[in-house]
């Protein structure tokens, strides 16, 4: 058995708004495992765009931010453990999981659709409707929690669910395949790099969009080339040069990557960090016959292929920085200068547990 605290240090968001907002405790109360779930030590998790616009109610669309600011468009209960990217072990478990689960690695799925022992009419998003892992301890779903085998840290294991699973996502709704040139933008960050690496193991000619300084970094994830975020994609590339844009984007420059799409082309988007509002010709989306998919809520596959990838070595860790649990201020300060490549992770184990696993 593993012997476990009654209390825990976690960071709780306490309301919408600035950084401090969070607050880190050292007296949180042990979460317990319900029906079907299981107790997860954590490792450490990794920062999200999502945390971010979670805090700041940037989802909401209405004047008051309170009714629709969650990743569902759903209030937000306060307070809340964010945190959607866990690696961790599993040390306890709830009626109804075999005990042989204790003692297993785990990545957590993100994406929730069981929760305290029932099926979501709507997928939540860990650390979001739930709490999550910016916690010593958090409880989810065991069929949440996937087993993995690997000699990557956990800071490194922790850089993988919420981004590769999303551009995993955004890959398979978008149906790419073997020889197609897909346009990536955003390619310099979390869900980006990994979309430039598992769009590559698809054997896809990766065109990727990204700043000057991290055009390097991003031809060794396996991009063919990249473009500058100052260029014109038509000018550039051409009309009716791709395959497949994967956008993370959005902003001003939308339309030229519809112009870039070949006619029966495919667009999917799970981002807009240049910002949400874009201008359509609704004659560019049908006499091209294009495709679109918003991509939030993953495939049922998704997830475990990104485990598979992880296991195998075809993808890699993308760490850019990790702090301790209780500087997640200052890494989310450094998060929001985009100046990193790939993600940065909060470290959050202190010691080794005891047990007699």
């Amino acid at each position: 058995m593993y012997h476990l605290p009654k209390d825990m240090s976690a960071v709780v968001l306490t309301g919408h708004g600035g950084p401090e907002m969070l607050q880190f405790k050292t007296d949180i109360s042990l979460p317990s495992p319900a029906s079907n779930e299981v107790l997860i030590k954590v490792g450490a998790a990794a920062v999200n765009n999502t945390d971010i616009n979670t805090r700041i109610a940037w989802y909401s669309k209405s004047d008051s931010a309170s009714e629709d600011a969650s990743w569902s468009g759903q209030s937000l209960s306060f307070p809340r453990i964010q945190g959607a990217d866990v690696c961790g072990v599993i040390v306890a478990v709830g009626q109804g999981v075999n005990s042989s689960r204790i003692g297993e690695r785990v990545l957590i799925e993100p994406c929730i659709r069981e929760y305290n022992g029932e099926i979501l009419r709507q997928p939540w998003y860990f650390g979001s409707e739930c709490d999550g892992g910016f916690a010593e301890y958090t409880t989810v779903s065991s069929s949440h929690a996937y087993k993995i085998t690997s000699t990557l840290t956990d800071v490194e294991l922790a850089s993988f669910p919420c981004s590769y699973s999303t551009a995993e996502n955004l890959l398979t709704k978008a149906n790419v395949k073997s020889g197609e040139t897909v346009l990536v933008t955003g390619a310099s960050g979390g869900v980006g790099s990994a979309a430039v690496q598992l769009a590559k193991a698809r054997d896809a000619k990766v065109i990727a969009v990204t700043s000057n300084e991290k055009s390097k970094d991003v031809l060794k994830l396996g991009a063919a080339t990249t473009l500058s975020r100052t260029q014109s994609i038509v000018e550039t590339l051409g009309k009716n040069s791709v395959d497949v844009v994967i956008d993370l984007v959005a902003g001003k420059q939308w339309g030229e990557l519809l112009d870039a799409l070949k006619p029966g082309g495919r667009y999917a988007v799970a981002g807009a960090i240049a910002g949400p509002i874009v201008e359509l010709d609704i004659r560019t989306l049908y006499l091209k016959d294009l495709s679109f998919f918003g991509c939030t809520v993953l495939e049922s596959e998704v997830f475990g292929n990104l485990i598979r990838h992880i296991e195998s070595g075809a993808i890699k860790p993308v760490v850019a920085r990790s702090f301790q649990l209780d500087q997640i201020a200052e890494a989310q300060e450094l998060f929001l200068q985009k100046s990193h490549t790939g993600k940065i992770v909060l470290s959050v184990a202190k010691e080794s547990l005891s047990s007699n696993y």
